[in-house]
């Protein structure tokens, strides 16, 4: 297992080690004592979560305010997703900045997402697979989050905007600016 940093402050991709050969591929896809060693972050995670979501599909930009937020370790099992982080840490020198990356079941990557910041993919396959490692347990009063395609992040989701496909409540979430983090 690898850390690539990103442009974000303390968010980072981890890439894994991976043992291809005939009969397939063997990887560890989270090890605590390595994650510690390697980011000197915390690895106590406390909640899994998985969604299948087909072609086309948004899910975000969500977040969990105050006591509950969560830092979060994600990947694509199966398909493949962009996946974005958007740093909302007044403080940070990353404040209001966002990040993409593709996750795929081929590249096995992951991204950290650190307390404080929203996070959001759009399925890019037929089909995807998505997984949540997080810090924190679900809290439903603590939801946030900011409009998909707010003007002042201006995110490239990679979908053409009429292939988009949105939940009711990630249609109505408020602009970056209304600070609703």
């Amino acid at each position: 297992m690898k850390l690539k940093e990103t442009i974000l402050k303390d968010c980072f991709i981890v890439e894994p080690t991976i043992f291809n050969d005939e009969r397939g591929y063997f990887y560890e896809k989270y090890n605590q004592r390595k994650f510690e060693e390697l980011s000197g972050l915390s690895g106590d995670f406390v909640q899994d979560n998985i969604s299948k979501s087909s072609y086309g599909v948004l899910r975000g930009l969500h977040l969990q305010k105050g006591e509950h937020a969560q830092a979060k370790l994600v990947s694509c099992l199966e398909g493949k997703v962009w996946d974005i982080a958007v740093d909302l840490r007044e403080d940070s020198p990353s404040f209001g900045k966002w990040i993409g990356v593709e996750l795929t079941e081929e590249n096995k990557y992951q991204l950290y997402i650190p307390r404080g910041f929203a996070h959001g993919f759009a399925v890019l396959s037929e089909t995807a697979i998505f997984s949540y490692k997080c810090d924190n347990y679900y809290n439903k009063e603590s939801e946030g989050g900011i409009i998909w395609n707010d003007p002042d992040l201006a995110i490239d989701w990679k979908l053409p905007p009429n292939d988009i496909i949105l939940s009711e409540k990630d249609k109505a979430m408020p602009k970056f600016k209304a600070k609703n983090f």
